[in-house]
């Protein structure tokens, strides 16, 4: 297990928005970026946080296959929708200004649904359905991805991991935020593993011999990015645990992300053109709010899913268990637990320290360096 050192907020928050602009982002988006990208370890989603800051962001900015500078574009409005081009921009700030559209429409009209095509990782979903959440909106939003997860009986990489978010304001502390992928688990969750040394949990990924493939994470990594394994949809291999209902899930997503706006999907999300060069991921994204006030309040709304919630968590527990809990309410619990910063472990140490040099940032000295 790699050595974990605690970086507070205010340091690790300088650091990447600085990075971040240092990279060629405009200070205001480099702040959305931060803002989305910490909120991930703030929510216990290292999968999508520090983890993800060089490989996933910084290096893409540096290949020429992502833009700092982000061009949003609105190639068709009506009161109630849009779509917009984000031509390869940071997925965050796409992400974010598509979301703040589609609420204020559904503050107007009552729903709002944004799509967008050209993009980029837009980091964790369930960010953006907590904006709609804050608003006393239902949100909802998903992305497709890089081909990595095959269809029940396949063994290819077909589609990307294919998050299916909702957002419903609660009268609770913490509202409902159920951010999830439509496969077993990500690529982010598998490059984690291999971060810390874990290995791949049975069921996960599928070889092309049709086999579960188990053992070494990084060992996995290569054979899901050579084309000869592929992560698999919820209720895993086959049929037996309805497999076909993740497949189904998943698909739904791709079409969201696609068809409404004539985006690229499937394999043309690979980022690779036909003669195996690197390119823009062309991602496409999609944002629905729903605002309560235009039905029977966002009082009644909240009360009455707050009572939904605290009677799933009052039923009776399974022999063994000790809560039982609703989506977002974990997150919250790690969010007041890690108030004094995000713990990073020693390969993204080695990352920050060596964009800190590279950027010549001085300023920031870091707790395993002292």
């Amino acid at each position: 297990m790699s050595k974990t050192n605690i970086v507070d907020w205010k340091t690790i928050t300088g650091f990447v928005v600085d990075s971040f602009v240092g990279y060629g982002v405009p200070r205001a988006d480099a702040e959305i970026c931060a803002d989305v990208l910490l909120e991930s370890d703030k929510r216990g989603i290292e999968s999508h946080g520090v983890n993800r800051f060089k490989p996933v962001y910084l290096d893409r900015i540096k290949a020429g296959i992502q833009n700092p500078v982000t061009e949003f574009e609105v190639i068709k409005e009506t009161p109630t929708t849009a779509v917009i081009d984000g031509h390869h921009g940071m997925g965050q700030v796409i992400g974010y200004k598509a979301m703040n559209m589609a609420i204020a429409k559904a503050k107007e009209y009552g729903m709002g649904m944004v799509v967008v095509r050209n993009s980029c990782h837009f980091g964790i979903a369930g960010y953006y359905t907590t904006m709609a959440t804050e608003a006393g909106c239902i949100g909802m939003t998903g992305t497709n991805a890089r081909p990595s997860v095959a269809p029940t009986h396949g063994v290819e990489g077909m589609f990307g991991t294919n998050p299916f978010t909702i957002g419903v304001p609660t009268d609770e502390a913490f509202d409902f935020n159920f951010d999830c992928a439509t496969s077993i688990t990500q690529n982010g969750k598998i490059e984690y593993y291999e971060r810390i040394g874990e290995d791949v949990h049975p069921g996960t990924i599928i070889g092309d011999d049709g086999n579960a493939v188990e053992g070494d994470s990084g060992a996995a990594l290569k054979k899901i990015r050579g084309g000869t394994a592929a992560l698999t949809t919820l209720g895993g291999i086959g049929e037996e645990l309805a497999g076909y209902k993740g497949y189904g899930f998943a698909m739904a997503v791709e079409f969201f992300s696609s068809i409404l706006q004539d985006g690229a999907y499937g394999k043309d999300l690979d980022g690779k053109d036909e003669n195996g060069n690197i390119r823009h991921y062309q991602l496409g994204h999609w944002f629905i709010a729903i605002d309560t006030d235009h039905f029977l309040g966002e009082d009644v709304a909240r009360r009455k899913a707050g009572e939904i919630c605290r009677s799933m968590r009052a039923s009776k527990k399974a022999p063994g268990a000790e809560r039982i809990y609703t989506a977002g309410e974990k997150e919250y619990e790690i969010r007041l637990a890690r108030e004094g910063g995000v713990p990073i472990n020693e390969s993204v140490q080695k990352e920050i320290t060596e964009v800190r040099d590279y950027l010549g940032l001085s300023q920031y000295v870091f707790p395993w360096e002292e």
